[in-house]
């Protein structure tokens, strides 16, 4: 925090995504505006000190067997996802524009949902991601997921200065694959999310 801060970067948010993971793990969300050199040098000279590898994991086959039924999950999220690593993404728009400081800010730098099924044997997979809130949709997504069997590990912000202003909600569980795909489906049914992302 300290090298960045010294290299004019400023922190929006710190805070964690799930509660029992080990090592412990925190988020730091940044913002900077400037020479795009410049802010890289700085950016690389704090993950220095942080220890983070600069090399990429190996690509993965991209259309592996997960262990769970993909196109059953896109017809239940009523979305496209598509294998990471292992893992199942869903990356979900809002239906309106972000702005910060007057910028619109793309769905592809943050500010879009994004949901994870990593599979754990038997149809099963580990969930967690976050949703992209305004204020009147976090107590019922809260509700859609806690009925769901889903545990919501943190509500916070990333931003500053954004319009409209957002809540980042993350999650977690373990269970049936599609069982949570309802789950996850009866949060966004409950959000303003962008049409024909499928």
């Amino acid at each position: 925090m300290t090298k960045l801060q010294e290299n004019g970067i400023e922190q929006t948010a710190l805070h964690n995504h799930v509660l029992h993971e080990s090592p412990r793990v925190m988020y730091m969300h940044i913002r900077a505006m400037g020479d795009a050199v410049k802010l890289a040098r700085a950016l690389h000279d704090a993950l220095v000190l942080s220890k983070t590898p600069f090399t990429a994991p190996a690509a993965g086959n991209q259309s592996q067997d997960l262990g769970i039924d993909t196109k059953q999950l896109d017809q239940i999220m009523n979305q496209s996802g598509r294998v990471n690593g292992g893992v199942y993404q869903f990356t979900i728009a809002r239906a309106e524009k972000i702005n910060d400081d007057g910028m619109e800010v793309a769905p592809s730098m943050g500010v879009a949902t994004a949901i994870n099924f990593q599979p754990t044997g038997g149809g099963k997979a580990a969930i967690t991601g976050d949703f992209v809130l305004v204020a009147g949709e976090v107590n019922p997504v809260i509700k859609a997921l806690r009925n769901n069997g889903i545990e919501v590990t943190a509500l916070h912000s990333h931003m500053l200065g954004e319009t409209p202003r957002l809540f980042f909600m993350h999650f977690w569980a373990n269970d049936d694959a599609q069982k949570l795909a309802r789950g996850l489906r009866a949060a966004l049914d409950g959000m303003n999310i962008a049409k024909n992302q499928k």
